[in-house]
């Protein structure tokens, strides 16, 4: 297995440099040529939904799809497909940014009953509690 960093995955997926874009997607093709897959870390995904937003000014809806057709592809493994998964619903639907949902996904996985934010609006959600 690879790994692709945030840097690549976006070249991939925005082709805005030909020439990296020609080479990721050959660093993918050859990974499933070889029946292999490419790892995209957790923080890799975070950092995706950063730069789309911020940089490329990328709506939500924007990005939860974008993010959809990355765990729907089978060329591409996840720590937690699952928890990135829920976290992505919570995205497309709640107010917090995705790396929220899914440090709070992650979180509940490794066993925590809570995550404690300070962030207000993400307090009030399943799985988060503000300290007291």
């Amino acid at each position: 297995m690879i790994a692709f960093d945030t840097n690549v995955l976006l070249r991939l997926l925005l082709n805005d440099d030909a020439d990296q874009a020609g080479q990721a997607q050959d660093l993918l093709d050859r990974a499933v040529a070889a029946s292999d897959r490419v790892l995209l870390p957790d923080i890799v995904l975070c950092e995706l939904e950063w730069v789309l937003e911020s940089v490329y000014g990328f709506p939500r809806a924007r990005i939860a799809a974008t993010v959809r057709r990355l765990l729907d592809a089978e060329e591409f493994a996840f720590t937690n497909r699952a928890a990135v998964g829920r976290a992505l619903e919570r995205y497309a639907s709640g107010k917090a940014d995705f790396s929220d949902y899914l440090i709070g996904e992650s979180a509940t996985l490794a066993g925590a009953t809570t995550t404690y934010t300070f962030d207000r609006v993400l307090s009030r959600s399943d799985g988060f509690s503000r300290p007291r």
